[in-house]
């Protein structure tokens, strides 16, 4: 496959704030200028689900991630992001298994990719080809081991390349009444550097989740907490009869901010070679945000 360079790659990554986007897709902000259109944002619109750039909506983001470089995909399973001969797919099982598993669960099989690296505990080690981009949608918070995932991405990627992601927003999914993960939590996992998820991330999961309904967050109605005596009980009993074999959970909550926070600390304390490149809100009756990650050369 052709090498093609990344640095086009980035420039179709559109700012996180657009004036006259923001403009003209609020009419109640038409009169603003510049300056107060971006207070506005920053003071209220973020807050409201508005958005200043069309890349914070998941279209637009997956068709910015299209092109001729060298990419590849993590853990699509049968909803792959990207097209084309010039992207490779890794993921925990050979493509035969992956549509026995979707037909199993009742979901269509024919979007599944031919799988180039497979791992069965999610391992990057696997990977030895270098790629411009990185793309997954909903992985990034099932790691056990977030550093470790970063530095896997990192040495993939090649100098100038990007990770190109769709994140869960915590507050607006299952997961609103887990608080958003720390740094501290993702420095003490390394330290530890668990290879499966710990009885905290599946105790969480199991008993503390709620309905999954985006709409209905944003509008103030999240659900209750029920039964979550038997739901932990039930959850510790998994998690002992697992007897060490991986539990598919998520292990991070994170907010477009907090997502960025952390990232550009990690950088900061030199634990990734990776930076915030774009962060996008998340959009009003969403429950995900759009994220990338560069790796400067």
């Amino acid at each position: 496959m052709q090498r093609v360079a990344p640095l086009s790659l980035r420039d179709r990554f559109l700012p996180e704030f657009d004036p006259d986007y923001y403009r003209a897709l609020y009419p109640d902000l038409a009169e603003l200028d510049d300056e107060a259109l971006e207070n506005h944002y920053r003071n209220a619109g973020r807050a409201e689900g508005r958005v200043a750039s069309p890349l914070a909506s998941r279209g637009y983001f997956v068709d910015a991630l299209q092109g001729r470089e060298r990419s590849l995909e993590l853990g699509a399973f049968h909803r792959p992001l990207m097209q084309g001969a010039h992207t490779k797919h890794f993921d925990v099982l050979p493509r035969a298994q992956l549509v026995e598993r979707a037909k199993a669960i009742g979901e269509k099989p024919e979007g599944i990719p031919e799988i180039d690296f497979v791992s069965p505990s999610g391992d990057l080690a696997v990977v030895d080809e270098q790629f411009d981009m990185i793309v997954s949608s909903h992985v990034i918070e099932h790691q056990p081991n977030l550093v470790a995932h970063l530095a896997h991405v990192e040495r993939i990627l090649d100098k100038g390349g990007v990770y190109a992601m769709i994140v869960p927003d915590c507050r607006f999914c299952f997961d609103h009444f887990i608080p958003p993960s720390t740094l501290g939590q993702v420095i003490e996992a390394h330290r530890q550097n668990p290879k499966v998820h710990t009885l905290r991330s599946v105790i969480e999961m199991r008993a503390l989740t709620t309905h999954n309904d985006a709409a209905r967050h944003w509008k103030g109605d999240h659900g209750t907490l029920d039964h979550t005596v038997a739901r932990t009980r039930n959850a510790i009993r998994e998690w002992d009869q697992s007897k060490g074999s991986y539990i598919d959970v998520h292990a991070w909550r994170f907010t477009p901010e907090s997502f960025t926070q952390i990232i550009a600390t990690l950088n900061g304390l030199g634990m990734t070679g990776l930076t915030p490149y774009r962060v996008y809100p998340t959009p009003y009756l969403v429950s995900e945000f759009c994220a990338v990650l560069g790796k400067d050369g």
